[in-house]
């Protein structure tokens, strides 16, 4: 759904006849899944109906933070390490032949973590779906965690959005 203005001001007259929590929650929820639209179609250039195919992508970089969290201290650079080979490889069938053989390598000596590996293979390799040119984009949540840090910014200090023309004009930053 494209969130045009004649949408938004449906949304933000929809909004006045429910309660404060809930007005933030929907607002947050719309505006959420409009940004995962736009940046799809902008780095992807497909249309969110198009995306077939492509699961979630989970973030890389927190994953591994996941799987450092089991594993002892000792062990952490090594397992990272291995990890990140998988994300090395230039194209998909590399990437997958990588990840088989890294769940096997960290499955001998960390089965927790191989465990973690392959229950979160479809989300860590969604990205190989795409072209080679938009991977840094999409294995990354850096440009969500921008918004997530916004939206609560601006919640923490106000409460809610006092009106429609300020949700109006931050959204429209985006």
């Amino acid at each position: 759904m494209a969130l045009d203005q004649a949408a938004l001001l449906n949304l933000l007259g929809e909004l006045k006849l429910t309660d404060v929590t809930d007005r933030i929650r929907v607002a947050t929820e719309t505006l959420y899944q409009e940004l995962i639209d736009a940046e799809a179609t902008a780095f992807i250039g497909a249309a969110p109906f198009e995306r077939s195919g492509a699961g979630w992508q989970r973030c890389r970089v927190h994953f591994i933070r996941n799987v450092l969290a089991v594993i002892p201290k000792g062990s952490q650079d090594m397992v990272a390490s291995i990890i990140r080979t998988i994300f090395a490889q230039p194209d998909r069938e590399h990437i997958e032949k990588q990840f088989r053989k890294v769940a096997t390598i960290l499955g001998r000596s960390h089965p927790k973590v191989a465990a973690m590996l392959v229950d979160a293979q479809p989300d860590l390799l969604a990205f190989a779906a795409f072209h080679r040119r938009h991977w840094r984009q999409i294995w990354s949540t850096n440009l969500l965690e921008r918004v997530n840090k916004d939206i609560k910014r601006r919640t923490d200090v106000v409460g809610v959005f006092p009106t429609p023309p300020p949700c109006c004009a931050w959204s429209g930053r985006f």
